[in-house]
C-alpha cells in the first residue's frame, strides 16, 4: 500500500535521511520512535511531499513517483491520498469546528457543500465534538482542538492518516483524550504512520514499530520484539533513557 525506496533528504549539506527503504500494508498501523533531530517527521513529511525528497521513490495505492522528476501534478496526487494531523493544530482560527473540517472537502475534494457539511458532521461525532459544532478553536481545549484536526483529516477518507506527535504540545491531562481517540480509529482498520514518544500508546496500538536514528531505521518489528526484545543496543539504550522502571525494568538490567 506505502512503498518507500532509497529516500534520501538533506537540509543546508546536512543528511536527515539517508536512504530509507520502507514498506507498510493496507490497514497497518506503524509508529515510528526515536530521539529529536533522528528524522522521524521529515520522514512523515517527505511520505505526502510537504517536504519533496531529494533522492528515491514514493508509492501511495496505485501512484509511484520518482521524487527526483516529480512534477506538481505527481506530488499534488501523492498528497491527496494522504491526510496529516499536526502537532499544533493548524486550525483557521476565523472559522468554527464545522467550517474547519468542511474545508478541505470543499476546496481540496471539491465535494458540494451539503455533503461536506454532512460528512463533517459524522467524523465529529465519531471524535465526540457534535456539541462544539460552531466554536471557534479559541474556545476549544487543546485536546478538542487535536480532536478537530483528527476529524478534519478523517472526512477526507484517506488511504492512510499521519500522525506528527499528535499529543506533544498538549498538557498532560488531555492527553489521553485524543489518543483514545486514535486507537478508536486504528481499531477500524485505518492505515495509520504514528510519530510518537508515548510509549504505552505505541505498544497497545502498533502492528509495527520502526525506532530510527541519524536518518536511518536502525531497528522494526512487532511491539513485543521493540519493546521487549530489542536487538540493537541503540534501541535498547534510547528506550532505558526515556522509559520508566516500571515500564521497561528489563531494558535496565541488559543496559546497566
Amino acid at each position: 500500500m506505502i512503498d518507500l525506496k532509497g529516500i534520501k533528504k538533506s537540509f543546508n549539506k546536512t543528511d536527515v535521511l539517508k536512504g530509507i527503504n520502507l514498506k507498510i500494508e493496507k490497514g497497518e498501523v506503524v509508529t515510528i520512535l526515536g530521539p529529536s533531530g533522528s528524522g522521524k517527521t521529515t520522514l512523515l513529511r517527505c511520505l505526502n511531499f510537504l517536504e519533496k525528497p531529494d533522492e528515491g521513490v514514493v508509492e501511495i495505492g496505485n501512484i509511484l513517483v520518482d521524487t527526483e522528476k516529480a512534477t506538481k501534478k505527481e506530488m499534488l496526487s501523492i498528497r491527496k491520498q494522504s491526510a496529516m494531523v499536526f502537532q499544533h493544530y493548524n486550525l483557521f482560527a476565523h472559522k468554527t469546528v464545522l467550517q474547519n473540517v468542511m474545508e478541505g472537502l470543499i476546496v481540496a475534494k471539491k465535494v458540494k457543500k451539503q455533503d461536506a457539511r454532512y460528512r463533517s458532521e459524522r467524523v465529529l461525532e465519531k471524535v465526540g465534538l457534535q456539541d462544539k459544532l460552531h466554536h471557534y478553536p479559541s474556545q476549544l481545549s487543546g485536546g478538542q482542538q487535536q480532536r478537530v484536526g483528527i476529524a478534519r483529516a478523517l472526512a477526507l477518507n484517506p488511504e492512510v492518516i499521519l500522525f506528527d506527535e499528535p499529543t506533544s504540545a498538549l498538557d498532560p491531562e488531555l492527553v489521553g483524550e485524543v489518543l483514545s481517540v486514535i486507537k478508536a480509529i486504528a481499531q477500524e482498520g485505518i492505515t495509520m504512520v504514528v510519530v510518537t514518544h508515548e510509549m504505552s500508546f505505541a505498544k497497545e496500538v502498533s502492528d509495527r514499530v520502526l525506532f530510527m536514528d541519524g536518518g536511518v531505521i536502525v531497528e522494526e518489528g512487532t511491539p513485543l520484539e521493540i519493546f521487549h526484545a530489542p536487538k540493537e543496543e541503540r534501541t535498547r539504550r534510547f528506550l532505558q533513557r526515556i522509559s520508566s522502571d516500571s515500564f521497561f525494568p528489563y531494558l535496565k538490567e541488559r543496559v546497566n
